[in-house]
């Protein structure tokens, strides 16, 4: 991430911003934003909580962790979703917060079955919550002996969202035929490696990402979700993550902020989208989940594949980022999101999840809020 001139010399010679800044970064004592991927659910006696410790942990829109969980009955858990971690803007019918909470449900699934415990699903329990989800809750899970062991669990610490560069390594097709597989029968999985079509959709991708970023309520609700640099990202463990050297400078001198990020033509705007068209040119393939409608109950279905997709590649080394701006349901977005169902749903299916797919370095995992700030009391 160049810095402009100007700034640059701010950075080093005009100032002792970063002098005083930095340092003072890398030596507060803050509250670790990753501290729930660690041992999950370790000190607790109720497996239930255990369970729920793995499941905050699931892939989930703008990483907004939007659950809450009462255990207040014996040996069950009712979920709902927080009304104040919702994405109004761009999932103005929070299909994808629902996606995102079958990703929790799978999780939750996989690890009471490390405990010996069967978890029934039971999504919706009060019916299907429509137009928006509201105050009803998005399933009940019921706790009994007798769950089997998924091998998958195995990986569910390693499966990572990755917003970087891919490297430029091919995909075997074996590999992304295995992480399609991954998914649940009632989820449509299905792939390209084939160079034109990977050209055109990571044309597709990156101009949904542009209609996103010149959408103002869209970008807004991005940005005032983004944290910048250590100490922002330690006071929210939740949003959308920047961190690092040259992002910890750019922030230190005023230029990278959620203001400049929300206003087109800055440096932090043009930078943001520049960093998303390199994502888009490097994608090696791409992925997609399809269900017959769009059902809440689906919605839970495609969101629990998807777990199992992420953990799938995790296993195989291989690399995924969801890529779903193309089928968000607000107005500036439907011309794109009817070119990309004409291409990858023309039998009429709905697409539930586009995921760009290839090879990366590692990266860190999102920061969590942890369990106590998920628990229901009241």
């Amino acid at each position: 991430m160049p810095l402009p001139r100007r700034h640059f010399i701010r950075l080093i010679g005009g100032g002792a911003i970063a002098a005083a800044a930095l340092p003072a970064i890398g030596c507060a004592e803050e509250p670790d934003p990753r501290a729930a991927w660690i041992s999950p659910g370790a000190s607790e006696t109720d497996p239930r909580r255990r369970a729920l410790a793995y499941a905050l942990l699931a892939p989930n829109p703008h990483n907004m962790q939007p659950w809450m969980a009462d255990l207040r009955q014996p040996d069950a858990i009712i979920l709902y979703a927080d009304p104040t971690r919702l994405l109004p803007a761009s999932d103005p019918f929070n299909r994808q917060i629902v996606v995102g909470c079958g990703a929790f449900l799978e999780l939750l699934s996989m690890a009471a079955a490390e405990d010996g415990l069967d978890a029934r699903i039971t999504p919706f329990p009060n019916g299907e919550a429509e137009p928006l989800l509201g105050a009803r809750p998005f399933a009940r899970v019921d706790f009994r002996k007798g769950g089997a062991r998924d091998p998958l669990f195995t990986h569910a610490l390693q499966r990572r969202t990755s917003r970087v560069p891919f490297d430029g390594r091919i995909v075997p097709l074996d590999i992304v035929q295995r992480t399609a597989s991954a998914v649940h029968p009632d989820v449509a999985a299905a792939f390209t490696l084939d160079p034109t079509q990977v050209a055109s959709l990571r044309a597709l991708v990156f101009e949904a990402a542009r209609v996103e970023a010149y959408t103002p309520a869209a970008q807004r609700e991005t940005c005032e979700r983004t944290f910048i640099g250590a100490a922002e990202i330690a006071a929210h463990p939740y949003g959308i993550a920047l961190e690092g050297p040259a992002i910890e400078a750019a922030h230190a001198v005023g230029l990278l902020t959620q203001a400049a990020m929300d206003k087109p033509g800055s440096w932090a705007f043009n930078q943001s989208l520049d960093f998303l068209k390199s994502l888009a040119a490097t994608a090696a393939g791409f992925v997609w989940l399809a269900t017959p409608a769009n059902s809440r109950a689906e919605q839970i279905a495609a969101g629990r594949s998807y777990f199992r997709l992420n953990t799938q590649a995790a296993a195989e080394g291989l690399a995924v980022h969801p890529w779903s701006q193309s089928l968000q349901e607000y107005a500036s977005m439907a011309p794109l999101f009817g070119q990309v169902h004409k291409r990858l749903a023309p039998g009429g299916e709905r697409l539930q999840m586009l995921v760009r797919i290839g090879y990366a370095k590692p990266v860190k995992p999102a920061p969590r809020r942890g369990l106590a700030a998920q628990i229901r009391t009241a």
